[in-house]
This record gives C-alpha cells, sequence and structure tokens, in this order.
C-alpha cells in the first residue's frame, strides 16, 4: 500500500552549521523547500529573508515556498517577487484589501500564489478568492515558533478543503505546517494533505547525521501510517520491487534500506 505525498522541508529548523551538507543531500529527495519570513510584529520572531533565498538558490535548484508571517504583506510580496521565490504565501489575516492585487502580481512574474490560515482563522476568510490560489496552507500550531503544540482541531481544515476542491474543481494544493513527527503523522495522514511541511522534530533533529535522520523519517511514517513513503523523488515502495528484480542484488544495493548502498537505484531510483 502507497500513499503518495509531498514533502516540504523547513529550513529555519536546519543546522545552519551543517547546511550545505544537508541541502545537498535533501536536494535529490525533496519536492521543495518551506522557507519561513517572518518581521518580528505579526509574530514576536524575526527569521529568514528574501536574502536567504539568494543563498539557496546558488546551491539548490529545489522550487522554494515562503510563508510568509508579516504585517505588511505587500511589501514583502514584490520582495519575493524580485528574488524570484517559486511559491509566495501570504497570511490570510491581514490580507483584506490587498489580496487580489497580491495575487496578480505573483502570477504576473509567473510564480505561484498560496494562503495561509493560522489555527483560528477559517476557511471563509479566504472564500473570495479561493479559485485563484495555487496552494492553501493549514498551520497546525501556532506561528512564529518551531515545537508548539500540536493542533488536532485544525485537520478539519484540510479535510474540508479537499472536498471543496473536489466539489468545485479548484486547482490549488494542500499544505500543512507544524509537528509533522512521530506522534503526529498518523493523525496528518488520516486528514490527507497534499503536502507535508516538516522541522526539527519529525527530520532535522532526529539525529546527527541527516542521512540517518532520513531514514528514520521514512521508518517512522511507514510505521506509523501503513503506508510505503512515496513523494515522487524517493519511493521505498520502488526500491523494493527493483530488489524483488534481482537487478539489486547486482548492483550491490541490498533495497531494505533506500540508499543504502546504491544512491543510483535507491535514492534517485524513481526520477
Amino acid at each position: 500500500m502507497t500513499g503518495t505525498i509531498k514533502l516540504s522541508p523547513s529550513l529555519m529548523t536546519m543546522d545552519l552549521d551543517q547546511f550545505k551538507e544537508q541541502i545537498t543531500f535533501l536536494n535529490d529527495n525533496v519536492n521543495s523547500y518551506h522557507i519561513d519570513i517572518m518581521d518580528g510584529h505579526f509574530v514576536p520572531n524575526i527569521t529568514l529573508s528574501p536574502w536567504f533565498i539568494e543563498q539557496v538558490r546558488k546551491i539548490s535548484d529545489v522550487p522554494l515556498s515562503a510563508h510568509m508571517m508579516v504585517t505588511d504583506a505587500p511589501f514583502w510580496v514584490r520582495q519575493l517577487i524580485d528574488v524570484r521565490c517559486d511559491e509566495i504565501c501570504f497570511p490570510s489575516e491581514v490580507a483584506n484589501g490587498v489580496a487580489f492585487s497580491m495575487i496578480d502580481d505573483i502570477h504576473a512574474a509567473g510564480l505561484k500564489a498560496g494562503a495561509v490560515l493560522n489555527p483560528e482563522t477559517s476557511i471563509d476568510t479566504i472564500l473570495p478568492y479561493i479559485d485563484l490560489l495555487d496552494k492553501v496552507t493549514v498551520m497546525t500550531i501556532d506561528p512564529g515558533f518551531a515545537g508548539q503544540r500540536f493542533l488536532e482541531v485544525t485537520l478539519d481544515k484540510i479535510v474540508e478543503l479537499r472536498r471543496l476542491r473536489e466539489e468545485r474543481g479548484y486547482g490549488y494544493e494542500i499544505e500543512m505546517d507544524g509537528s509533522t513527527n512521530l506522534k503526529h503523522w498518523k493523525l496528518i495522514s488520516d486528514a490527507n494533505p497534499d503536502i507535508y511541511v516538516i522541522g526539527r522534530s519529525g527530520l532535522f533533529g532526529l539525529t546527527d547525521s541527516i542521512e540517518d535522520s532520513w531514514d528514520q523519517m521514512v521508518r517512522e511514517y511507514e510505521q506509523c501510517t501503513g503506508f510505503a513513503f512515496d513523494n515522487g523523488k524517493y519511493s521505498t515502495a520502488r526500491c523494493r520491487r527493483f530488489r524483488e528484480t534481482g537487478k539489486a542484488r547486482r548492483a550491490g544495493c541490498d533495497g531494505v534500506r533506500p540508499g543504502h548502498a546504491h544512491p543510483r537505484y535507491c535514492r534517485t531510483f524513481v526520477r
């Protein structure tokens, strides 16, 4: 049994002293990178910036998704357009009166537009322009800091967004953001978002090695959900099928632990 998901590591939670090593490994395995932009006003924290996006661009061609937690959203949209951030997601709570113009500006630049729903914010807030969105992000923790309490009630919005999309033919992807880890894989999987943002508790903080942390994350996902891990770039199911053909043994790969001995046929096998 296989459930296909998309994985978007939050770069705010990575080990910056291992930045190049971790990015180099993840480039072959993830669908996008999640970059938090905070201004110290919308949330009491200041983190990454458009400058950081430019630095990531030098060593990665993986799509970049910016999650803005800012009060002056139009200002930051312009900054992110200038650095060609692939996906620009604004906080719906401050978008009244500027949502349509921001979306138009993002699309005119050939980029994707998204809206973010904080835990207390209802889907009704974005209904006037939901048909224009490429992505809707549901916060499953309070925004601003990593490691906060998982809010199970927010998963209902993921289910409702999927229902709306199916009934009305909307084109947005559904992303969840917050506390994706061993404790919550099953709950999140049951709600069935398209994109999982993952951070320190579910990936970067599991071990001292990004390769070992990745392997542990995959095992925990599979144990909790009952699905083989498959995000379109990295698939344990395909590794197992490859092993069963006998080709893996001839390639020197055991096919059990993805990427264990032969990355051509494991970590990057599905590309």
